[in-house]
Order: C-alpha cells, then sequence, then structure tokens
C-alpha cells in the first residue's frame, strides 16, 4: 500500500466512496455503462477495503444507470447554455466535470464537505474553471461566492435523501433565489425507500442515516415557489436502463408492477 492514498471516512462521506467503486467496476467491464476512467485509474492510487463498500461489478449498474442518466441531462443543459454556472453538490469523487469535459466559458463548483474536497485536491488534476468549494451543501455562505448572473445548473445525485427536508427545501430555495434562471436535477427517495433504509446495505455498513422522503414533483413545486417540472423518472424507465443485464431487467420489469417500488427511487428535473 506505499505511496497510496489513506482514506478514513464515516457516515454520508463514507458512501461516496461506494458509488465511486461502482464507477472504476464499471469501467473494466466489457461493456461499461458509464466508461468512468477516472474512477478506474483513481481508485488504485487510494489505500481502502473497497470489500466494505458491498458493492460488485453485477451490483455497480445500481450506480452508473444514474451517474449516466445525469450526465445527459448535464449535457442537455450545458449545450443549450454553454456559458453556464454548474453546482455539484454532494459531489463526493465523482468525475463528472472531467467526463463532461465542458468549455472554458462554463464556471463549475463542486461542492463536498472538507474531508472529502481535500481528496478531490489530491485526486484530481487542478483546473482553471472547476472550483472545489469545501463545505456542507447546506451552509449558505459559499453560495455568496458564486455569480448570480449566469444560467444555473444544479446537480444533485445521490444527495437529497441525506437531508433533512427542511434543510432541502431550503436550499433548493437559495438557488433558485441566487441564479436569474437554470435547472435543478436531482435524484430522490421516497417516503417508503426512506423507510426502508435498513436493506441498502452501502448506507448500513457506512452508519449514515436518510432523512427526507419524497412521493413525488407536487411536493417539490409546492415547497419551491418559481419551478416548472421538466421531468420526473422512474430509473427503471432512464434510457441508461436499457444497457444493464438481462437479470437487472427483469428485476425492474417484477418492481415496476407495483408503483411504489418503481418510484421508490427516482429522477426529478426542473426549470426556473
Amino acid at each position: 500500500m506505499t505511496g497510496k492514498l489513506k482514506v478514513d471516512l464515516s457516515g454520508a462521506p463514507q458512501t461516496m466512496l461506494a458509488t465511486f467503486y461502482a464507477k472504476a467496476l464499471d469501467a473494466e467491464l466489457e461493456k461499461p455503462i458509464l466508461g468512468d476512467r477516472w474512477a478506474k485509474d483513481i481508485v488504485d492510487r487510494i489505500d481502502y477495503d473497497w470489500s466494505k463498500t458491498t458493492i460488485t461489478a453485477r451490483n455497480s449498474p445500481a450506480v452508473t444507470t444514474r451517474s449516466a442518466h445525469f450526465d445527459t441531462w448535464a449535457r442537455q443543459f450545458l449545450a443549450v447554455h454553454p456559458e453556464a454556472t454548474v453546482l455539484h453538490l454532494g459531489c463526493g469523487l465523482d468525475s463528472r466535470y472531467y467526463r463532461l469535459d465542458p468549455p472554458p466559458s462554463v464556471e463549475w463548483y463542486d461542492v463536498d464537505y472538507p474531508d472529502v474536497a481535500e481528496l478531490r485536491r489530491q485526486l484530481f488534476p487542478a483546473r482553471e474553471h472547476c472550483h472545489v468549494v469545501a463545505a456542507s451543501v447546506t451552509d449558505p455562505a459559499w453560495l455568496s461566492d458564486v455569480s448570480a448572473d449566469r444560467p444555473t445548473l444544479m446537480i444533485g445525485e445521490g444527495l437529497t435523501m441525506y437531508l433533512t427536508e427542511a434543510d432541502g427545501v431550503a436550499l433548493l430555495r437559495r438557488i433558485v433565489d441566487h441564479a436569474p434562471s437554470g435547472e435543478l436535477q436531482f435524484d430522490a427517495f421516497s417516503r417508503f425507500g426512506i423507510r426502508t433504509q435498513w436493506s441498502n446495505a452501502v448506507v448500513r455498513r457506512s452508519g449514515a442515516t436518510l432523512h427526507w422522503g419524497i412521493d413525488g414533483p407536487d411536493e417539490i413545486l409546492r415547497a419551491v415557489p418559481g419551478l416548472r417540472l421538466l421531468a420526473w423518472v422512474s430509473p427503471f424507465d432512464s434510457p441508461t436502463f436499457a444497457d444493464v443485464s438481462l437479470p437487472f431487467r427483469v428485476m425492474a420489469k417484477v418492481m415496476s408492477v407495483s408503483s411504489k417500488l418503481r418510484y421508490m427511487a427516482q429522477y426529478h428535473r426542473y426549470a426556473f
């Protein structure tokens, strides 16, 4: 392990190691879903017992289909707004900036806890227009350093369920109030998904707790004035899910019979 970077995290920050490892395993597959070479290269530079994550190549699509989906939505936004601000909240070790490789006209902010931000600085190359912000996403202070005169995209992948409802709603409102226009793109768990978090090995092993359950877009539209719904889909209905193995597709078909299971996880997209 000599020369490798020692990682010691717990709680919500530790869960990002599991999602990161899923992307590294996917990159080694013959037909990867995400094909994240950054994750593949960086995982070997970290001193960590990856077996703790419970992630295997077989279950990695649970992560990579979601990341690929939000990559697509982000690309769509940036294609229309090439001079945008991107707020990548609770970014963990995700290499979305490097995967999408936006033009220099885009100002990108990767926001996460200070210990995670320090890891990012050590593992990823510095880029002039990619800013690493060491802060809790719920701290109002960091947003004051972000330009308020550009179309703004907020990406919150694997984030909302770790926030309380009050903190989550306040965060979304702050961004809508701060920027002149833009989009909010995030995934969520339903209340049923929150109640059954004991069955989520990644969350259980990290010692994290899930809080905020969202049962549909109406709750967000009521809580955050000025939003317009663009899309609300089950992960099973995402185009990225078409690339998973047959067992995954069979599981999705069985679960989709029940709306409670079909929308236990959801992808949300709003314009403002």
